[in-house]
C-alpha cells in the first residue's frame, strides 16, 4: 500500500532501516495513516462496497466492515498500526463505527498536514485539536435524545442503521428484531441503569438455508448430540443437571497395578465398576434430573443406563456453553455427583435434540426467565453466515450500548454536520492560533457525509452546501440519504445511533491524530540480516544502520 507525500512515495509495508526527523517524518506518518483511511473509505455507507481479503492460507473473507478489513491488512508501518489500534478500540468501546473512526482520524491529519505546510506548530494543532475535541463532545451530549428498553421499535431502528450497509440489509427486518430481542432478554437491571454482557448472547452458525430462518431461541444451542442413541429426543419441562465431574471410573492419580491371581475375581472386579457407574446414575435419577449436561466424559455404561432411566445426556460440553446453560435454565455447576440435589436443578420448557445439515444439535428452549439467550444464523453460503453474524455482533453492540447510555444521536452525516457548524461558531471565541486548527477540526468532521456522497455516486460538493444549508435553518436531523441522493431529515428516515459509536470515534480519532502529529523523529532499525556476507563467513549485517 503506498501513500503520498509531496512526490516522495511512501512504503506503509516493510523497508529497510531509517531515520527521518522534522517536517519529513510528519509527513511520512501522515500518508501512512490517510493510506489506511483510504482502504476503508469506500465501504463507508448503505451504498459502501465490500473487500475480498484473501489470507496467506487462501482462507477468504468478503466484508465491508471496517475493523475485519484493518485486522487482515498485515501492516509493517508504525503509524499505520496506530490507526488500526482506533479500529479495534472502536469496536471493542461501540461495537460499530469503526469506519467511521478510522476516516476521521486520517481526515484529522490530513487537515493538519495542510497547516504544518502553512508554518503552524504542531504542538499549537494538537491543543486546538483537544479544545475541539471536548467542545464536540459537549454539544453531542446536547444534542442527543433519550431511549429506554421500551421503546422496542427505535431500538429496532438504531439496530438497523448499524446493518443498513452491510449485505445482510436484504433480511433486516428480521436480523434487527432477532438482535433487539436477544439484547432485551439479557439486559439486567442495576440501580436504574441496564447493563449488557454480549457474552450472554450465544451466536451459532449454520449454512444452507435462508437468512430469513435467523431466529432467537429463549434459552442455548449446544452444538453436541446425545451421549447414547436410546435416549429420548425430546424432553419435556426438563430440569436440568449441570455437573463439571465426569460419570466414569476416576483413574488414580499415582502409578497403579492391581494384580487378580484368582481368574474368578475379575467378574467381581467388573461388576465393581459396574455397580460404581450405577450408583452414579442413580445418584443423578434421585435428583430429579431428567436432563444432564457433562462438561467431562460420561462412560458408555453410564450412558446406557441413563438411557435406561430416559435421561438425556449430553457429555464434553463446552466451559462457556455450561456458564451459559446455568445463567439460562437456573441451575447451579456441581464438582461432586455425591453433592447434586434437586436444589440444583435448573428448568426448560423443552430440551430437544434437532439435526441441523449434518449436524446433531441440543436446544434447550422455554426458560423462565433467562439471563442468556442464542441466535441461530442461517444462510446460503459460509461465506455469507460469517458476514451475517458480523452484522449481527454490530446490531447487538449497538443496542446494548444505546441501552447502557440511554442517548442517541441521528445518523447519515446529520450529527457530523451539526458537531462541525457549532464547532466553526466555537472557534471564533477563541483567540490566538488555536482558533485555526478548531477550525480545521470541524471541516475534517464534514468528511462523514461528503465520504456517503461518494460512495452513493452523488457529488459530495452539492451534497455538503445542500446539508450546510439545512442546518443553517436549524434542521438538526438533516443528514444524506443515500437511497433518494438528497438531503432528507434523518428523523424521518428512522437513521439512529447510540451516543457512544459518535463519542468514541471522536475520542479514539484526535488520539491517534494528537499522538501522530506530535512526532516529529523516526528511527525505525533494521531486522537482523542472517544471510552470510560473500567471501566470508556468516555476519549480523545492518544492525540498526542510518541512512
Amino acid at each position: 500500500m503506498i501513500g503520498q507525500a509531496g512526490n516522495t512515495p511512501i512504503l506503509v509495508l516493510k523497508e529497510g532501516t531509517r531515520r527521518e526527523r522534522g517536517k519529513g517524518a510528519q509527513f511520512d506518518n501522515i500518508a501512512a495513516a490517510k493510506a489506511i483511511a483510504d482502504a476503508v473509505r469506500t465501504t463507508l455507507g448503505p451504498r459502501g462496497m465490500d473487500k475480498m481479503l484473501v489470507g496467506g492460507l487462501g482462507d477468504v473473507t468478503i466484508t465491508n466492515d471496517g475493523v475485519t478489513i484493518l485486522k487482515e491488512l498485515e501492516v509493517e508501518h508504525p503509524a499505520a498500526k496506530m490507526i488500526i489500534e482506533v479500529a479495534k478500540t472502536q469496536d471493542e468501546e461501540a461495537g460499530d463505527g469503526t469506519t467511521t473512526s478510522v476516516i476521521l482520524a486520517g481526515e484529522f491529519l490530513k487537515k493538519a498536514e495542510s497547516l504544518i505546510e502553512q508554518n503552524v506548530h504542531p504542538t499549537v494543532i494538537t491543543k486546538g485539536y483537544r479544545m475541539a475535541e471536548s467542545k464536540a463532545i459537549e454539544i453531542l451530549e446536547k444534542i442527543s435524545l433519550p431511549v429506554t428498553i421500551k421503546d422496542k421499535e427505535t431500538l429496532i431502528d438504531i439496530a438497523k442503521t448499524a446493518m443498513y450497509s452491510k449485505s445482510a440489509s436484504s433480511a433486516i427486518d428480521v436480523l434487527a428484531k432477532v438482535s433487539v430481542d436477544a439484547v432485551s432478554a439479557v439486559a439486567e437491571e442495576r440501580d436504574g441503569k441496564y447493563f449488557v454482557d454480549d457474552d450472554d448472547i450465544q451466536l451459532v452458525k449454520k449454512h444452507g438455508a435462508s437468512i430469513d430462518e435467523t431466529e432467537t431461541i429463549t434459552g442455548i444451542i449446544v452444538d453436541k448430540e446425545a451421549a447414547h442413541a436410546a435416549m429420548p429426543k425430546q424432553v419435556e419441562k426438563a430440569k436440568i443437571a449441570l455437573l463439571d465431574a465426569a460419570l466414569e471410573i476416576k483413574k488414580t492419580e499415582i502409578d497403579a497395578k492391581i494384580e487378580i491371581t484368582d481368574p474368578s475375581k475379575i467378574q467381581l472386579f467388573l461388576a465393581e465398576e459396574e455397580n460404581m457407574l450405577k450408583a452414579m446414575v442413580e445418584k443423578v435419577k434421585n435428583s430429579g434430573a431428567t436432563v444432564v449436561f457433562c462438561q467431562k466424559g460420561i462412560d458408555d455404561l453410564a450412558a446406557h443406563y441413563l438411557s435406561k432411566n430416559k435421561v438425556y445426556a449430553v457429555k464434553r460440553v463446552k466451559k462457556s456453553d455450561m456458564e451459559k446453560l446455568a445463567k439460562a435454565t437456573g441451575a447451579n455447576i456441581v464438582s461432586r455427583v455425591d453433592d447434586l440435589t434437586s436444589q440444583d436443578l435448573g428448568f426448560a420448557q423443552q430440551v430437544e435434540e434437532k439435526k441441523i445439515l449434518e449436524d446433531k444439535m441440543t436446544f434447550v428452549t422455554g426458560c423462565k426467565n433467562p439471563k442468556a439467550v442464542s441466535v441461530l444464523i442461517r444462510g446460503g453460503t459460509e461465506h455469507v453466515v460469517d458476514e451475517i453474524e458480523r452484522s449481527l455482533v454490530d446490531a447487538t453492540s449497538v443496542v446494548a450500548v444505546a441501552l447502557e447510555d440511554g442517548k442517541m444521536t441521528y445518523g447519515g452525516g446529520a450529527t457530523a454536520t451539526e458537531l462541525a457548524m457549532k464547532l466553526r461558531d466555537y472557534a471564533t471565541s477563541v483567540g490566538g492560533r488555536e482558533q485555526i486548527a478548531i477550525e480545521s477540526y470541524s471541516e475534517a468532521l464534514e468528511v462523514i457525509p461528503t465520504t456517503l456522497a461518494e460512495n452513493a455516486g452523488l457529488d459530495p460538493i452539492d451534497i455538503l452546501i445542500d446539508i450546510r444549508k439545512a442546518h443553517k435553518n436549524g434542521q438538526a436531523s438533516a443528514g444524506v440519504n443515500v437511497i433518494s441522493g438528497k438531503v432528507s431529515d434523518m428523523k424521518k428516515e428512522k437513521i439512529i445511533e447510540p451516543i457512544r459509536v459518535g463519542k468514541q470515534a471522536i475520542h479514539s480519532a484526535t488520539d491517534a491524530a494528537v499522538m501522530i502529529l506530535k512526532i516529529d523523529d523516526v528511527i525505525a532499525s533494521k531486522s537482523k540480516d542472517l544471510t552470510p556476507p560473500k567471501g566470508g563467513p556468516g555476519g549480523m549485517g545492518g544492525m540498526g544502520e542510518e541512512y
